[in-house]
This record gives C-alpha cells, structure tokens and sequence, in this order.
C-alpha cells in the first residue's frame, strides 16, 4: 500500500503551530535556560552508548508536543509501518524501499511481490563474506600469481560516496589492503588512480545496478583498456569484479558470473552501502567491522520502529527540521563532526537528503506551495570554527546545527582529546548564548582595553539564541557510525512523510543524464 497523501499545511495542528510560532521566534535560549534549570535532561534522548541533547533549540515543551502531534496528524506510525513491511511507497518507481531489510538480523520474512527478500540478503551476505576473506588473506591471486594489494571502487553517486565515506570514516580498523574510488568522468581523476596502482595487485569492483551508468561504465572501459596493456582478456575475471543486476552486460564485459554480486531494485543508490555495494568496505575493513556496521543501523532501525515519537531521536531530529525550515525559513542546516575521519559525512548527507527530499511535487502530483528539503552543508571541527564558523556567530542568518562528537578518541593522545571536546562543547554555547554587552565590557576592561572600549564593544557582542543539537557517542567504531548513519536516513524519511512528497525516486537527477546523453550524440 502506498503512503497516506495528507497535506501538512493543511491539518489543524500545522494552523496551530502558526499560532504557537508568532510566540515561539521571540524565545531566547537564555530565557529558556534561566526558566529551566533542568532543561538540558528534559530535552535529551539516550540510547546506550548514544546521547542527544536538543535543549538548545527554540523550543518549549509546548513546541515539542504540537510537533508530534503533527508527526500523528499525517500518519507518521503507519508509514513507518509500510516503510518497513516491503510496501510499494516509492509509488513513481512502482518499488519498496527496503534498505533497513539489508541490516535486519532476525528470521521474521518480509515480502516484496510475494517473495521473501532475507534469503537472498542472507546469501549475499555469505558471499561477500567468503570473497572478503579470500582477498584478505592473500589467497586470491592476481594473473601473475600475486596477492591482492590494492582495490579499487568505481562507481558514482550512492555507488561512490557511500562506501568512500565509510571506509575514510573507518580507517581506524582497515587492513592492509590499499582502497581507491573512482567516480567522476573526469579522465584526469581517473589517471591520477591508476598512477597509484600496479595491474598485477589490484581488483577493481564495478558497481552498477544496470550496468549502463555512462560515467561508471565509461570509467571502467578506460580502466579495462589500462589493465590489458600490460595482461590479456583472459586474466579480465581475476581482477574484474560487479555488483549489478545485468548479468548479461557483466559477462560482455569479460567478468566471471561467479564474481557478480546482486543488487535489488528495493534499494536505491543513495542508501545502498548497507548491501553488496558496500563490497569495498568489506574488502577495506574485514567481513567483521561490515558486520558491526550493519548492526548498529539495526539498532536505529528497531529504535526507530517500536519508540514513542517524543522520544524517538530520528523522529525529534526531523521535527525540529521541519520546525527551521518551514516557520522559520532557515533553507540551510549544517552537521559538524568533531573528528576528522568523518570529514566526508557532510557531502555523503548531501546526496542522501538533498536528492531525497529535494521534491516540488507532491504525492497527489501536484506543486508544493510550502518549502520541503534543506540544503544541507559542513565540515569537521575545529577546521570549521577557523572558516566558516564566524557567519554563524556574527552573520545575519539562522542556521540550525548539528554537532557529532566521541567521548573517546581512537588513539591514546587524551590532551588532545580533551581540547578537541572543550571546543566541542563551547561552540554550542557560543552559538546558543552569545555574550551580552556587559560580558563583552568586562572581557575588554579585563584585558587592559579601556580606551578601545566605545570602538570594539560592538563587534565583541554576541546575539547568541543560534539552535544546535548535540550527538554523542563513546567512540567511532563500526556499530556507532552504523547507528550515526541510519539516525540520518530515517529522518530524511520522517521528513519526506510529513512533507507529502516522495522521498526515493531522483527525476532531476536523470534528466541531466539524459540531456548529456543528447549532447553527445548529436556531436
């Protein structure tokens, strides 16, 4: 069954957060704080290992409960439901959005056209696990009777950043084997790989649901032509492996059926990392680490499915989008990781949220007149307080941020740690509270500035009463980036439901193809 088409702006409760709006833009963090001095704990959700503090929004509990009863007006708990269950809610595609399926560890069946999907997971699974530890180990043997050194993904879109992100994000736990990704038509990008790799050591893994993607394919021609300048077309199926549904083209190409992995139509681009497109980070990090990976997003999954929404942290980090964005017309939101591995979080989100709810249309096909996907933007700290960061505190524009952080680092160096989380933490206050002209006046009489005083003492006040969440982890291991990264794909969902549009089909992205397409054929 498709999802319910229940227009928000429509509903009761959305007129009722108009009215609660006109009270709610005047409310200071400060106020809010000062009012509730337990404040911080009332607005925080914990799941084991995982905190989220929202107290540094502008918001009341008032604000909190209209919002979820606007999550309940459209139907939220039923579209959950179907999302999980193999229902065809990606209705333009006529598909289930069955990523959460890829990560699910119990026997319960779910149905896609009659057909139980977990055997075929559960077998795909096997496989990638039984390759992975072949080419690990060094007993796949390249055509001169080498061990693997090297891999090399190519790839675009959620065949791209997804696995790349994952495996930078994990470098802490790679193995010894080299990971390299090509994505972009760009032949420079192409070369500078291939400067860095030996033919005789390296397994290339072409991921492509059709096996027709114009830049992966022409990518992997050029990368074929490279590798037979120096090996014949036979030795092709010891260093050429797919994930693709088109078998057919798989074999054209000169791949071996036993090295194809299977992708399913139930599982789009951009949140497939979970499935055999997350080959390379298997290759990358051991069977094991993917394992993990897969069980923290299961984590979420059942966090998500069975967790009242007020106190559901996908549910909570969506409302207060949708609170941003469509009252307070913030069109942006930043998500700052205070690790560096994590440094490719942000672009891996902006394809997930931007080419997911980036939609005009609604599910009854006709145009929104309110605003639905934000642009979502950042980097990792402390870089950022060094760029960027200064827009926010003294710009003119308001937006919302989300601020991931460890309580422990990967490597034993704790003072670093511990200045890295001082910043952490004292970016959030600053954006929340600012500081007042009489803080600014001591700081400037403090220091010895006396005589600057009536020059500096505007450009040293802070408005503060900047919203921001807090996302705490342990430490970055396999299951917290897991949990980390399906917290993000269930709000995106959360977010597309409440909106009225579909989250899982990507039009605009294809009518690019298709005009490029055009253009190289009539040269």
């Amino acid at each position: 069954m498709p999802l319910k088409n229940i227009n928000p702006t429509e509903t009761i409760v959305w007129e009722n957060l108009r009215k609660h709006f006109n009270e709610a833009k005047d409310y200071e963090l400060r106020e809010l704080f000062r009012a509730n001095k337990n404040r911080e704990n009332e607005f925080s959700i914990f799941l084991d290992e995982l905190s989220i503090d929202y107290s540094k929004n502008r918001v009341t509990q008032e604000t909190i409960d209209l919002l979820v009863s606007l999550a309940e007006e459209v139907e939220l708990k039923d579209a959950i439901e179907k999302y999980f269950s193999g229902d065809k809610i990606n209705v333009t595609e006529n598909r289930a959005v069955l990523h959460t399926a890829l990560r699910s560890s119990s026997d319960i069946p779910i149905f896609v056209d009659g057909k139980d999907v977990k055997p075929k997971v559960k077998t795909a699974l096997r496989k990638m696990k039984a390759f992975s530890n072949k080419v690990i180990s060094g007993k796949w043997k390249g055509y001169t009777g080498k061990p693997i050194t090297d891999v090399v993904n190519i790839g675009v879109g959620g065949s791209d950043l997804g696995p790349k992100m994952v495996v930078e994000a994990l470098q802490f736990y790679k193995n010894k084997l080299n990971t390299h990704f090509v994505s972009n038509i760009d032949g420079d990008h192409v070369f500078e790989v291939l400067k860095k790799i030996n033919p005789e050591t390296t397994l290339f893994v072409i991921v492509s649901k059709s096996f027709t993607t114009h830049e992966t394919i022409s990518n992997a021609n050029t990368i074929r032509d490279w590798f037979l300048k120096s090996a014949t077309v036979f030795d092709v199926s010891k260093h050429f492996i797919a994930v693709s549904c088109n078998t057919k083209a798989v074999d054209n190409f000169g791949i071996d059926k036993k090295n194809v992995f299977p992708m399913w139509d139930w599982v789009g681009g951009r949140f497939s990392l979970w499935s055999t497109v997350g080959l390379s980070i298997s290759l990358s990090l051991g069977f094991d680490n993917f394992e993990k990976l897969l069980r923290g997003a299961e984590k979420i999954d059942k966090h998500f499915r069975t967790s009242k929404f007020n106190e559901n942290i996908p549910v909570i980090l969506a409302l207060l989008s949708i609170w941003y964005n469509n009252f307070f017309d913030a069109e942006t939101e930043m998500v700052m990781p205070y690790s560096e591995c994590l440094e490719k979080l942000p672009v891996y989100l902006q394809q997930a949220v931007m080419e997911s709810n980036g939609k005009d249309v609604d599910r009854n096909g006709g145009r929104v007149d309110y605003q639905t996907g934000t642009i979502v933007w950042g980097g990792t700290g402390v870089n950022s307080q060094h760029a960027f960061m200064q827009l926010l505190h003294h710009g003119t524009k308001l937006i919302p941020v989300d601020f991931i952080g460890f309580k422990e680092p990967l490597h034993n160096l704790e003072d670093h740690h511990e200045k890295l989380l001082a910043n952490y933490f004292a970016q959030q206050d600053a954006l929340a509270f600012g500081r007042t002209k009489e803080e600014a006046h001591l700081e400037l009489k403090t220091n010895g500035q006396l005589n600057q005083i009536n020059t500096l003492l505007p450009y040293k006040v802070f408005r503060g009463n900047h919203p921001s969440n807090s996302i705490v982890f342990k430490k970055l291991t396999p299951h917290s980036l897991g949990m980390l990264l399906a917290i993000y794909e269930h709000k995106i969902f959360v977010q597309g439901v409440i909106w009225n549009i579909f989250s899982y089909d990507q039009f605009g992205v294809e009518l690019g193809k298709e005009l490029a397409q055009k253009k190289l054929t009539n040269n």
